[in-house]
Order: C-alpha cells, then sequence, then structure tokens
C-alpha cells in the first residue's frame, strides 16, 4: 500500500505536457516583454512601446556605439552651418586643417571622411605614388550602412579641388590600390568639418585626431 501510494505521488508531481507547454508560454511572453520594454531600449535605442524614454532607458544606448556619436558631434556644441550673406558664408567657428598620409598594400583599401554639415566647404589636395582607384562621396545623417552617394568617381594618382557638402554627414575619399605593389597616399585640406573618421579594411571605423597642415 505505502509503495502505491508513493508512486501515486510521484505521478501527481510530475508535471504534464500541457503544464510544461503553459509554463514555457508564460516564460516566453515575459521574455519578449523584457525584451521590448527594457533589452532593446537600454541597449539599442529601439523604444516601441515606449517604456524605454518613460523609464529613462533610451539615453543608456548611446554609450553603445560611440564612434557613431563622434561622427556627428558639432564643434563646441555649435553645428558649423554656413549662414550665407550673398557670395559670403559666415560660419560659428574658425575652419580647420587636416593632413594625413596612409601607407597601402597590395589590394587594400582605406576611407577617410570629415563631418561636415549641409553647405559647408572644404579645400582639398591629394597625391598617390601610384595608381589607384578612387571615389570621393558621402554618407548622408540617418541614411542605412552601404548608401554612400559617389561625387568624383575615377581612377587617377592625385586631385586638388574644393567641395561643398550637399547634406550633413561624414564626406570624404575611398582609395584602394588596385596593384600588387604598395602606394602611399597623403591628404591635406581645410575646411568647416567637425571631425575625421577613417574606416579600414575590416569595416572598423576609427576617430581620427586632426593633424593641423604645417605652413612651410
Amino acid at each position: 500500500m505505502t509503495m502505491n501510494a508513493n508512486a501515486q505521488s510521484v505521478v501527481q508531481e510530475t508535471p504534464s505536457i500541457r503544464q510544461l507547454a503553459i509554463t514555457t508560454a508564460i516564460a516566453i511572453v515575459v521574455a519578449a516583454i523584457i525584451l521590448m520594454t527594457a533589452v532593446l531600449p537600454a541597449e539599442y535605442g529601439l523604444d516601441p512601446l515606449g517604456t524605454g524614454e518613460a523609464l529613462g532607458l533610451t539615453p543608456l544606448a548611446g554609450v553603445m556605439n560611440p564612434i557613431i556619436a563622434e561622427e556627428e558631434a558639432p564643434v563646441g556644441n555649435v553645428k558649423l552651418t554656413p549662414t550665407q550673406q550673398g557670395p559670403v558664408g559666415h560660419y560659428a567657428a574658425p575652419y580647420k586643417t587636416d593632413s594625413t598620409k596612409f601607407v597601402l598594400g597590395p589590394y587594400e583599401y582605406v576611407e577617410y571622411k570629415y563631418r561636415l554639415e549641409k553647405d559647408a566647404t572644404m579645400l582639398y589636395a591629394w597625391t598617390a605614388d601610384g595608381g589607384l582607384l578612387h571615389d570621393l562621396h558621402g554618407d548622408r545623417d540617418g541614411a542605412s550602412v552601404n548608401a554612400s552617394e559617389s561625387f568624383d568617381k575615377e581612377a587617377r594618382r592625385q586631385a586638388s579641388g574644393t567641395f561643398t557638402a550637399p547634406f550633413s554627414g561624414i564626406h570624404g575619399w575611398f582609395w584602394e590600390n588596385p596593384s600588387g605593389e604598395t602606394v602611399t597616399v597623403t591628404l591635406a585640406s581645410a575646411g568647416f568639418y567637425a571631425s575625421a573618421i577613417e574606416i579600414r579594411l575590416d569595416k572598423s571605423r576609427h576617430p581620427r585626431e586632426l593633424t593641423p597642415v604645417k605652413l612651410q
């Protein structure tokens, strides 16, 4: 009798498939609620239900992507957007200068871009000691990845010119070495940009400190 009672007790304590299914469904629902209300706003800045803003979680997502913040940061909290007065454009801060050099191995490439507001201008000159594939292009603020807009694209060894940003974003050059020899690229620029960023072969983004051009 005792053994039968123990066996019956074990059977009664073992959860049925229906109970397991209900418990699993509840766990999934709870996890989804936590994901939508807390994880997405805090980790990725996505707030579909508005709970992230209400709970103060959305600003936490900003620390997850410091490179984007660096790209979009204005100088001294002042956006370098010109105020036009006829042919003259007035800016809230002085222009900057920058010089840099890249050594590209065989079949390597690099991108180097400046943060420019709409209608901000810059002057540039670059040279290479070998033939390069070249593309002067820009990435519009808020655009998806790989949505660059090309302005000047052809194979050449040097270029000098002026550039006026048609939209706010990061603007600059893609240089690719199509040969089996090492190529060195030297760039000098001056303009109303806020910062510079380098995009390397592995697609990683690296904020660059501006190096003022040395006057000879």
